[in-house]
C-alpha cells in the first residue's frame, strides 16, 4: 500500500513539474518589426507649387472623413450607403469573424485537447479456445462501463502559444484587409461619382455649344438662300455642328457606364440611383490646400502596410510551431470510470459502487525521431516564407510611397494645368465673339468663325475634364495616404441583418460583439 502511495505521489509530482515547466520554453524567433524603406519627407513638398496646396499637417481628422473636403452632401450619402450595403466589404467583414473564431480555437488548444465521457453495454461471447475459458463456466456474459477520459498535451515548447500568436496576427491582418477594402471602397465611390459629374458637365457644355453652332448654321443657311455666301460656308457649319453632336452619345455612354458601376458599389440596381444622385450636379471642388503629413505616417495609417506586417508576424510564429516538432511532446493522460461484468452473480446491481471504480493517470511522452530531415526542412520552408513576408512588407511600403508621390504630382500638375486652361477658355470665348461680330460686318470670312468655334468647343471640354481630373487625383491622394477606414471604429464588421441570420443558424457567442481591442484607433 505504501508503494502505491509513492507511485501516485511520484506521478503527481512529475505531472506538476511538466505543467510548471510548460510555461518556460518557447522555441522559434520572437517577431520584430521589419525595417521600412521610407523617406523623411515627400519629394513634392517644399517645391514651388501653385497656392502651396500641400502642407505637412498631422491632424488625422483630415483623413477620417476626407471626402467631406468636397462639401458635397450627395457624395456623403453615397459613401454612407456603400459602407452599409457593399457586398465585397461584407465579405471582408465575415472573414474577420472567421478569424476571430479560429483564434478562439487556437486559444482552446492550451487546455486539455481531449475530453470525453464514454460508456458502453456490450454482450460478450468467450471462445472455448480462449485462455481465460475453463470448462463449465458461462461463456456468454454482458459487460458495462461508464467513465471520463482526458488527454492534455503540455505546451512545453510553446507550440500552442506560437499558434495563438499566428492566429492573433492573422486576425489583425484580416481586420487590416477589411480597413483596406474600406479605403478602396470610399475612394472608388468618390472616383465614380466625380466621373459621373464630369460627364454631366461635358454633356451640358456640348449642348450649349450645339445651340451656338446651330445659330451659326442658321445664319449661313439664310445667307446662302439669299445668295450672300457660297454653299461651302453652310456645309462647314453643318460639319462642325454634327461633329459636336456626335460627341454627346459617347459622353452619355461613359455616364451610363459610370452610373452602373456606382450601383454595384452601392449594392443596388441602377434604377434606384437617380433618386440618390438628385439630378445633374457640379463637379466637386477641391480645397485650396490639403494635409499630406510625412512619409512615416503611412506606416501607421495605411491598412495594406499593417496587413503585410501582421502577415509577417503570423509567419514568424509559424517557424516556432514547426520547430517545436523537433522536440519531445509531453502529455498528461487519465481516465476514471465504472466497469462491471455480470457473470450471473448480479454484479450490475453494484455497478456504481466503489468496487467498480477504476482509473489511470500519468504523464506520457512522444518524440518523433528518425524523421530523415523532414522536420528540419519544414522549419526551413517556414523560415523562407517568413523572409518572403518581410520582403513583401517592404515592397508594400515602397509601393505606398510611390502612390502618394504620383498622386501628389498629378494633383499639383493638373491644378496648374487647369489654371492655364481656364484662361484659354476665357480667351477662346472672346475670340469667338469677335469673329462672329467681324463676320457680320464682313471683315473676316466664315472660316475664321469656324476655327474659333471649333477651338472653343475643344478647350471647354478639355478644361471640364481637367477640373474632373483634379478632383480624381485628390481622391487618389487621399486613398494613397490611407484615409477613410476610421469610419468603421465602434461599428460591427457585418450589418445587423446578416448577423441575425447567422445567429439563427449558429451559436456565435461573443464573437460578433464590437471588439475595440482589435486594431486600436491608430493602427
Amino acid at each position: 500500500m505504501n508503494l502505491t502511495k509513492r507511485q501516485i505521489a511520484a506521478t503527481w509530482l512529475t505531472s506538476v513539474t511538466l505543467f510548471v515547466l510548460s510555461g518556460c520554453a518557447m522555441v522559434g524567433p520572437d517577431f520584430t518589426k521589419p525595417d521600412a524603406p521610407i523617406a523623411d519627407a515627400w519629394s513634392e513638398q517644399g517645391k514651388d507649387t501653385p497656392n502651396e496646396i500641400l502642407r505637412k499637417g498631422k491632424d488625422d481628422t483630415d483623413y477620417r472623413d476626407w471626402w467631406k473636403v468636397f462639401q458635397d452632401p450627395v457624395l456623403d450619402t453615397l459613401i454612407k450607403k456603400a459602407y452599409e450595403d457593399n457586398p465585397t466589404l461584407h465579405i471582408a467583414g465575415l472573414r474577420v469573424l472567421e478569424a476571430r473564431a479560429l483564434l478562439g480555437y487556437a486559444e482552446g488548444m492550451l487546455f486539455p485537447q481531449h475530453q470525453a465521457i464514454t460508456g458502453d453495454v456490450l454482450s460478450n461471447g468467450l471462445s472455448k479456445n480462449d485462455f481465460a475459458y475453463t470448462p463449465g463456466m458461462d461463456r456468454y456474459y454482458p459487460r458495462a462501463s461508464l467513465g471520463f477520459e482526458a488527454g492534455w498535451e503540455i505546451d512545453f515548447w510553446g507550440r500552442f502559444r506560437r499558434s495563438i500568436e499566428a492566429a492573433d496576427a492573422a486576425l489583425n491582418a484580416d481586420v487590416a484587409n477589411y480597413d483596406g477594402m474600406l479605403v478602396t471602397l470610399t475612394a472608388e465611390v468618390a472616383r465614380v461619382y466625380i466621373t459621373i459629374r464630369t460627364f454631366e458637365k461635358r454633356i451640358m457644355i456640348a449642348e450649349e455649344n450645339i445651340k451656338i453652332q446651330q445659330q451659326s448654321l442658321n445664319i449661313t443657311t439664310v445667307n446662302f438662300d439669299n445668295g450672300n455666301t457660297t454653299e461651302l460656308d453652310m456645309q462647314q457649319a453643318k460639319s462642325l455642328l454634327y461633329n459636336t453632336e456626335a460627341a454627346v452619345p459617347l459622353y452619355r455612354l461613359g455616364l451610363r457606364q459610370a452610373q452602373h458601376g456606382l450601383s454595384v458599389l452601392l449594392g443596388q440596381p441602377p434604377q434606384k440611383l437617380d433618386i440618390l444622385l438628385q439630378g445633374r450636379g457640379s463637379i466637386p471642388t477641391t480645397p485650396s490646400s490639403i494635409s499630406v503629413g510625412i512619409p512615416a505616417d503611412l506606416i501607421r495609417r495605411r491598412p495594406d502596410i499593417q496587413q503585410a506586417e501582421f502577415l509577417a508576424m503570423a509567419q514568424s510564429a509559424n517557424i516556432g510551431v514547426a520547430e517545436s516538432a523537433l522536440y519531445p511532446h509531453f502529455s498528461l493522460i487519465g481516465s476514471v470510470g465504472f466497469s462491471a461484468i455480470d457473470s450471473g452473480d448480479k454484479s450490475f446491481n453494484n455497478f456504481l459502487n466503489s468496487d467498480s471504480i477504476g482509473f489511470t493517470f500519468g504523464p506520457a511522452m512522444k518524440w518523433d525521431i528518425f524523421n530523415y530531415g523532414r522536420l528540419k526542412n519544414q522549419i526551413r520552408a517556414q523560415d523562407a516564407r517568413f523572409e518572403q513576408a518581410i520582403m513583401q512588407y517592404q515592397q508594400v511600403v515602397l509601393d505606398a510611397a510611390r502612390e502618394v508621390e504620383d498622386a501628389m504630382t498629378a494633383f499639383q500638375q493638373t491644378s496648374e494645368q487647369a489654371q492655364y486652361l481656364n484662361k484659354s477658355v476665357a480667351a477662346s470665348k472672346r475670340a469667338a465673339e469677335i469673329s462672329r461680330l467681324q463676320y457680320r460686318e464682313g471683315i473676316v470670312d466664315f472660316q475664321r468663325v469656324l476655327d474659333t468655334d471649333r477651338y472653343l468647343t475643344s478647350q471647354e471640354d478639355i478644361y471640364i475634364k481637367a477640373k474632373g481630373d483634379i478632383a480624381l487625383h485628390l481622391v487618389a491622394l487621399y486613398k494613397a495616404l490611407g484615409g477613410g477606414w476610421q469610419m468603421r471604429l465602434g461599428n460591427h464588421f457585418v450589418p445587423e441583418e446578416i448577423q441575425q441570420k447567422m445567429v439563427e443558424r449558429t451559436d456565435w457567442g461573443k464573437i460578433m460583439e464590437v471588439d475595440e481591442k482589435i486594431l486600436p484607433e491608430e493602427h
